[in-house]
């Protein structure tokens, strides 16, 4: 094998480990929500490729709103799914939809598209 060889080799290698991390191991930011006015706490997530914030971490026993504006035209995006709560919603492209519950138990509860492709997760504590 020459240099140069040996040299794209261990490139690739290391192209493939840094997207493997980037994609699946890197550690995610969490969001924090507290409680405001009237004691309901509120996020706002965009729904773009994904959830921004995808990680909420959120009081037990307090109401929740969570506020969804759709920034694209994927199907896979049409509506947000809450099993562990008995929640869903559409949420039409350009449009705020809000979905409101009270997480009784602390845990972790993940949220998703209809497809399961977009995942996001709640964390109650």
């Amino acid at each position: 094998m020459t240099p140069v060889q040996i040299f794209i080799t261990f490139g690739g290698i290391a192209l493939c480990l840094f997207i493997a991390w980037f994609f699946w191991l890197a550690p995610k930011g969490q969001t924090r929500v507290n409680a405001g006015a009237g004691g309901v706490q509120e996020v706002a997530i965009t729904v773009k490729g994904g959830y921004t914030p995808d990680i909420i971490v959120v009081k037990a026993g307090q109401p929740l709103r969570m506020r969804f504006t759709r920034q694209e035209s994927s199907t896979c995006s049409e509506m947000v799914l809450f099993p562990d709560f008995s929640q869903s919603a559409k949420l039409p492209e350009g449009q705020e939809v809000t979905v409101e519950f009270t997480p009784d138990k602390p845990g972790e509860y993940g949220f998703q598209c209809q497809m399961g492709m977009l995942r996001g997760k709640l964390i109650v504590e």
